[in-house]
């Protein structure tokens, strides 16, 4: 997305934050409570189905990239359908990616636009690291749990098999990759309460970090 064009030192702006994570790694519950502290939450993973609705130029344009065999009989997106296809080939997912990105992130830059009267913006972005949107987030948090703990969440809340679960894990970037672009880690390897003390500290220290933004006689628009 190109950058907004530049405001004055003494305009205001949110803190721009992107919370990934692998699957099952706990970035709802992260989110989620960040929210309970009023955090601005926009999840892309809501806006990627948002942009895909019946009558959306993103439906349209799947539509006519993979054929009216990826409709349900309701004229929606078949999303079982349209995730066997792309998780089987890698040339679909590009494919798919190349339509659903640019809707993605132009989204988002409205709703950023339209929420400037806060401390900070979450932008929770799951496939942060392998689509490249949001890199340039003033602040990067990871949720980080070992594969092993994704692997045992994946079964019993999905009931997902391991071999299925590690298909999924080997489809999106290895926790190294993630852990390397990040500014700010939570683990959520212990319990609920542990993540949930955690987050209670992030949100703390992100409303520092959005604070000394906008004391900064240099601070200036550069969200992606």
């Amino acid at each position: 997305m190109p950058a907004e064009p530049e405001k004055s030192a003494n305009q205001q702006r949110p803190l721009l934050v992107a919370l990934t994570g692998g699957i099952a790694s706990g970035k709802t519950a992260v989110s989620d409570r960040l929210a309970e502290h009023g955090a601005v939450v926009i999840d892309t993973d809501l806006i990627a189905r948002e942009v895909v609705e019946p009558g959306q130029p993103g439906l349209a344009a799947i539509v006519k990239a993979f054929g009216p065999g990826i409709l349900d009989a309701n004229g929606g997106l078949d999303r079982a359908a349209m995730r066997q296809q792309v998780f089987t080939d890698p040339d679909s997912r590009k494919r798919l990616e190349s339509i659903l990105h640019p809707l993605i992130a132009e989204r988002v830059k409205h709703r950023i636009a339209s929420e400037q009267a806060t401390d900070y913006l979450l932008l929770v972005v799951p496939l942060l690291v392998e689509s490249g949107l949001f890199l340039n987030a003033d602040r990067i948090i990871v949720v980080d749990v070992p594969e092993s703990v994704q692997l045992e969440r994946l079964a019993r809340r999905d009931g997902t098999s391991e071999a299925q679960a590690r298909a999924i894990l080997a489809s999106q970037a290895s926790r190294e990759q993630r852990l390397k672009v990040a500014t700010d880690v939570v683990d959520n390897s212990g319990s609920l309460a542990d993540l949930e003390r955690a987050a209670d500290h992030l949100h703390n220290e992100l409303i520092t970090k959005a604070r000394q933004l906008n004391r900064s006689k240099t601070a200036v628009e550069h969200y992606p």
